[in-house]
Formats: C-alpha cells, sequence, structure tokens
C-alpha cells in the first residue's frame, strides 16, 4: 500500500492524518562567474580583473576551471563595487580603504543597501495611494529642490499659525489650547 504523505496521529482523535509535504529552501553556496556579474550588472571580465586587483576575492575552481563564488566572495564583491562604482573610489584607493578599516566599509555597504530597499519599497507605496504617482522620485532631493521655485514649495490654503504671544500658558500644568487638524 503506497504512502501518500508523511502520516502522524492527531492529538484529538485516533485516526491518523496525512501532512502535506514541505519543500526545503535550498540555498545557493557557489555561484557562477556570469550570475555574480549579472548581480552587479557589470561585465564578468570585470569581476575577472577584481579578483586579479584585490585578494580579498578567491573563487574556487572546478574540474573544468570554472570559478565558483561562494556568498563571502559575494559580499567582498559587493563591498569592491560600492568603493569602486557608487563611490568612486580609484582601485588603489579601494584597497587601501579596505586595509585600513574593512568593518566600516562593510558596515555601510549595509546600511546603504537596507536604504535602497526602504526607498524601493516607499517608491511602490507612493504608487499605490490614491493618487500616487508612477514618476520616480528624482535620485537626489536636494538638487531637485534646488531647480523648485518658491511657488512649488509654498502650502496652498494654509492658515499660518498663531504667533507666540496669542498661545496662552499653562496652567495648573495643562495646555489650555486646543489645535484641530
Amino acid at each position: 500500500m503506497p504512502v501518500k504523505g508523511l502520516m502522524r496521529s492527531h492529538p484529538d482523535s485516533e485516526n491518523p492524518t496525512t501532512m502535506p509535504y514541505k519543500p526545503h529552501e535550498t540555498e545557493k553556496i557557489y555561484w557562477t562567474i556570469g550570475e555574480v556579474a549579472d548581480m552587479f550588472s557589470v561585465n564578468a571580465s570585470l569581476i575577472r580583473f577584481w579578483e586579479k586587483e584585490f585578494d580579498i576575492i578567491s573563487p574556487h575552481k572546478n574540474k573544468k576551471g570554472d570559478r565558483m563564488f561562494t556568498r563571502e566572495d559575494v559580499e567582498n564583491i559587493r563591498i569592491i563595487y560600492h568603493l569602486v562604482k557608487e563611490r568612486g573610489f580609484t582601485l588603489q584607493g579601494a584597497r587601501e580603504k579596505l586595509k585600513q578599516n574593512k568593518g566600516d566599509t562593510t558596515n555601510t555597504v549595509e546600511v546603504v543597501r537596507s536604504l535602497k530597499k526602504i526607498r524601493e519599497f516607499l517608491v511602490e507605496l507612493r504608487k499605490e495611494l490614491p493618487g500616487g504617482s508612477d514618476e520616480p522620485l528624482p535620485e537626489n532631493l536636494d538638487e531637485h529642490c534646488a531647480e523648485s521655485s518658491d511657488e512649488d514649495l509654498q502650502v496652498k490654503n494654509h492658515e499660518p499659525l498663531p504667533n507666540r504671544k496669542d498661545i496662552p500658558s499653562k496652567k495648573d500644568g495643562q495646555s489650555t489650547l486646543n489645535f484641530e487638524l
């Protein structure tokens, strides 16, 4: 008689119940050079070049000679990518930065990565809101604000806030002013 699932007796009854098969989530251990290059949207030749230039990247090679990158290698490439491509370091400058304080650089990369994820989430949330725009937010908000005129920055239909002398003082430790929104 074939078994159609794992059998386990139910605590409230004497009839066995079947439990559905739940596949294990497999975690990848090695990535090929093409997969790593795709992660960072760069050519595989750049990854090979960085491998020669930075001793912290040391992929395993299989019998065919294909490079197999571990999670640690990918994280090291992420740090190098951040320094060279995003922050504009030279290769020599990136090497020196990694020698000086790799831990600090790693933390900075993680913060930037988290902030990018938060930004993506907020952009998606903005699209879902009523009246939300599909127009992407500007990459540098400071430049965007500098390009805006003063009229763009003014709030329409805004009643002025009361002057400081118009705000009643606290009596018996409680404020007598109520604001309505």
